[in-house]
């Protein structure tokens, strides 16, 4: 997978939970998918699987879900 591949998703704050950043990059379309896919380990965070919701985020991490890669763009503190 390229570069080319990875959405980048703005937030503005240095954090968001996983289940939040599945909503915002239009992974999920509410936080009941989001639970079962994380619940199924079908979420990767930095290429490994993590079955925690509140997941802590920040400025670089990468997650797939769905077959598709967003990257966290923090602002600069």
């Amino acid at each position: 997978m390229s570069n080319q591949d990875i959405q980048e998703i703005p937030i503005r704050d240095s954090m968001i939970r996983l289940g939040q950043l599945l909503k915002l990059a239009s992974l999920v379309e509410d936080g009941v998918e989001a639970a079962e896919l994380i619940k199924n380990g079908l979420v990767k965070v930095n290429g490994e699987i993590e079955d925690r919701r509140g997941r802590q985020l920040h400025n670089g991490d990468t997650v797939t879900a769905n077959g598709q890669t967003v990257q966290v763009v923090a602002p600069e503190a």
